[in-house]
């Protein structure tokens, strides 16, 4: 069926203020008379008792107004966690090099960053850790571990023909949006405040600060109107921004921002979780998984945060594409004197997927076949055969066999790896690899409860239309999708819909804009209250006109009343008005079929899956060990395309995403436990040049979601960035032609330069001996 508006490659919203730099930010906004500016206090040490805090020449700083502690908070000092485990302001100890001690309003930016240096602060040091398997060892875990089985994975391991075991090191990510974290605080009267918070998750913020500033949240507004990217890290972590500028406003009852550059940026907030991985597997002649044991140790840093459920996803997302029929996934959450780890786009499932990759690859070199061959042996099947995953959700809509299948033609691939291996054989130092990896990723938050939205539509008496629902925008584009929706339904032009910020005032409770949902969710709100509000207008002209609802239809930006009349929306809404019919309307959506039970780690987590496919060409220097990426292909499912122009936008900026997390974006800490790497100087995302030179992106074409989504399309914002593992094992066979891929290279991922470098020459010393 066509659609007016739905389907089609609108613009995004803001296209025209984003380019002409007229979008309007938190720290664009105006800024009231007398406001003050925050900056906090950080640790020095990574784990330390606070022996002495003399804040004296602090208070005393030019331009100083306030300066507040954890005894001055007058709610509670912790940042909105399940375990109530991290203070918002360090208490009698620290536990990593950056930990929040003390805040401080100033009359300008500068006046309060330089009184904070201010601070005579004696310490107790204490042993630190950072080493993800020296925690486990000591059993230092920020929550309990969690194991999932099915089958009997070890007997079927040892009974197996070949059997191979190894660990595999995967790097974190900092999410690095353009925009840093902000938080605008204005004192309403009566004791509220309206809070501008650079968020992913309004009603999240809006609890925290409630908390700490011991309000009720009918007391706290938080607004957020865009935000200049989040990538999962302005999910949990803008309750402290938001609690510090909240606190100081509610001390001096004047307006306070918060704004940090991007050292303390990247000092402050936790990232992707690093992973350590070990496994056992056993296999047959055709690289079929007989049994296989994972073992998934997380960095999360000093407390819970998000953890868990990011922890849970991984486990969930240890087979990818492939039926794992006895399998032993142990997880353990790892203590470590570093940020709390919090969401990054894929929360966990790109850890858990990279696992089940290097097994696959490893398993391939070891019989000496096509990689491909070996994943495409352990698919899982149609519907009733190898198609229930190791947390007991059937695998309903697999089309990953048709789908790989159609982008190995579309991209040459086996020519163009026998093309590679030739090249290899016949160039000394410049090496080339391949590589073609699948993605299948489950939508919906894994808490069944977060999977509900709200949306609230006002129709006012010209016809204009304002839209309000409980997603955020972060550049993805979800406004404009959730517009084209409210559009289609009224059958009005996209340009008669306005799109107001994200406001807990007007959405109560929202979920965050995560785990991929956000069009699926909001998208249905919105339609439900657009649906309603036509059914009332419907209703309406049906007794004004008195004629049956069936004679009456809307068509493209007119409706058609029997015989009787044929109106503009504008005047629908004017007559509707006048006759004192409501043109506002509330929507609500909640996600069916999916049920989940955390004690058995068993049940239906997601609704639906994605599904795509990346094909990757690399070209390494191995004097240097740098590399370029020289063509991609990818193939990737969104069900019938919201908006192709962004769900395209979408996939790129994923995969790039995801390429940078495994090829240049290394965090490194030295042995003070001081993150070095906290700058674009010493963090290094990717850039224009680092894009393939040759990137052809396709969508599946007609595969509807067979789930009833809104319009039947399938999220795009995470699984994209999966497609990037890709790039890592092309690099990974590359390095193995050094040995004639007689041996496994050890490369650990970020495969950066140097880590390429270290892996060829350690493959060369094996070779010689």
């Amino acid at each position: 069926m066509s659609h007016l508006q739905v389907g089609q490659a609108f613009p995004h919203e803001s296209a025209a203020l984003h380019v002409s730099g007229e979008a309007r930010y938190i720290d664009d906004l105006p800024e009231p008379k007398g406001i003050l500016y925050a900056a906090v206090g950080m640790s020095s040490q990574a784990h330390a008792g606070l022996k002495r805090v003399d804040l004296t020449r602090v208070r005393e700083a030019a331009g100083v107004i306030a300066v507040m502690t954890a005894a001055d908070i007058p709610g509670e000092n912790h940042l909105g966690g399940a375990l109530k485990d991290e203070p918002v302001l360090a208490v009698d100890k620290v536990e990593y090099l950056g930990q929040s001690i003390f805040a401080v309003a100033a009359t300008s930016v500068e006046a309060a960053r330089r009184a904070v240096l201010l601070a005579e602060i004696d310490y107790e040091v204490l042993p630190h850790n950072l080493d993800i398997r020296a925690a486990v060892a000591a059993q230092q875990f920020v929550l309990p571990t969690k194991t999932l089985e099915r089958g009997a994975a070890k007997p079927a391991i040892e009974q197996a023909e070949y059997q191979l075991a190894g660990r595999f090191q995967l790097g974190g990510q900092e999410q690095f949006y353009l925009e840093g974290q902000i938080a605008l605080a204005l004192p309403q009267e009566d004791g509220q405040f309206l809070i501008h918070s650079s968020t992913q998750h309004p009603h999240h913020v809006q609890e925290v600060v409630a908390t700490v500033l011991n309000r009720r949240q009918k007391d706290i507004v938080v607004e957020c109107r865009r935000m200049g990217g989040g990538f999962g890290g302005k999910e949990s972590q803008p309750s402290f921004f938001a609690c510090v500028a909240g606190l100081l406003a509610q001390q001096t009852g004047q307006a306070v921002k918060y704004r940090v550059d991007r050292d303390d940026d990247i000092l402050l907030t936790g990232k992707r979780h690093c992973f350590d991985i070990c496994y056992r597997v056993g296999f047959d002649a055709q690289g079929l998984i007989q049994g296989i044991e994972l073992d998934y140790a997380a960095r999360c840093g000093i407390s819970a945060d998000l953890s868990g459920p990011v922890n849970d996803r991984s486990m969930f997302h240890a087979d990818n594409a492939y039926f794992l029929e006895n399998v032993a996934i142990v997880s353990y959450r790892c203590k470590t004197n570093s940020q709390s780890n919090t969401a990054f786009r894929g929360f966990g499932g790109p850890q858990g997927m990279m696992g089940i990759e290097y097994v696959i690859d490893e398993i391939a070199r070891y019989l000496q076949r096509d990689a491909l061959e070996v994943r495409q042996a352990n698919f899982y099947g149609k519907a009733g055969v190898r198609d229930l995953t190791q947390y007991g959700m059937q695998v309903e809509d697999n089309i990953i066999p048709e789908l790989v299948d159609e982008l190995v033609e579309r991209s040459q691939y086996r020519a163009r790896r026998a093309a590679i291996r030739r090249f290899n054989q016949s160039h000394q130092w410049v090496k080339k690899g391949i590589a073609l990896t699948p993605v299948k990723f489950g939508i919906s938050f894994t808490a069944t409860f977060l999977n509900q939205a709200g949306a609230l539509i006002h129709i006012y008496n010209d016809g204009t239309v304002q839209l309000n629902h409980g997603g955020t925008e972060m550049g993805q584009g979800l406004f404009t999708k959730v517009a084209q929706v409210v559009a289609e339904e009224l059958q009005i032009p996209m340009e008669l819909i306005r799109c107001t910020a994200s406001s807990t005032e007007k959405v109560p409770n929202a979920s965050a804009t995560a785990a991929s949902s956000g069009s699926d969710l909001n998208g249905m709100a919105a339609q439900a209250a657009a649906r309603t509000l036509k059914q009332r207008l419907l209703d309406f002209l049906a007794a004004h006109y008195q004629l049956p609802v069936s004679e009456i239809e809307f068509k493209v930006g007119r409706i058609v009343v029997g015989k009787k009349a044929e109106l503009s929306f504008a005047e629908l809404a004017h007559l509707a008005w006048f006759n004192r019919v409501s043109l506002s309307a509330t929507g609500f959506y909640k996600t069916p079929k999916i049920h989940y039970d955390p004690l058995t780690m068993s049940g239906r987590p997601f609704y639906y899956f994605a599904y795509g496919a990346a094909v990757s060409e690399v070209e390494v220097d191995t004097l240097t060990g740098e590399y370029r990426v020289q063509q991609v292909d990818i193939l990737h499912d969104v069900g019938e395309s919201l908006n192709p122009a962004l769900d395209l936008g979408q996939i790129e900026g994923g995969f790039v995403q995801g390429m940078g997390w495994l090829t240049t974006e290394e965090l490194w800490w030295d042995q003070q436990g001081r993150l070095r790497t906290h700058a674009p100087s010493t963090y290094k995302i990717p850039v224009a040049s680092d894009v393939p030179e040759r990137f052809n992106i396709h969508l599946v074409d007609k595969k509807p979601n067979r789930e009833a989504t809104i319009y039947r399309s399938k999220a795009v914002g995470e699984p994209p960035l999966m497609l990037a593992m890709s790039v890592f094992f092309a690099l990974k066979e590359a390095v193995e032609s050094v040995g004639n891929y007689q041996h496994s290279s050890g490369l650990r991922a970020p495969a950066t330069p140097e880590a390429v470098l270290m892996a060829i020459e350690a493959l060369r010393a094996k070779v010689k001996s």
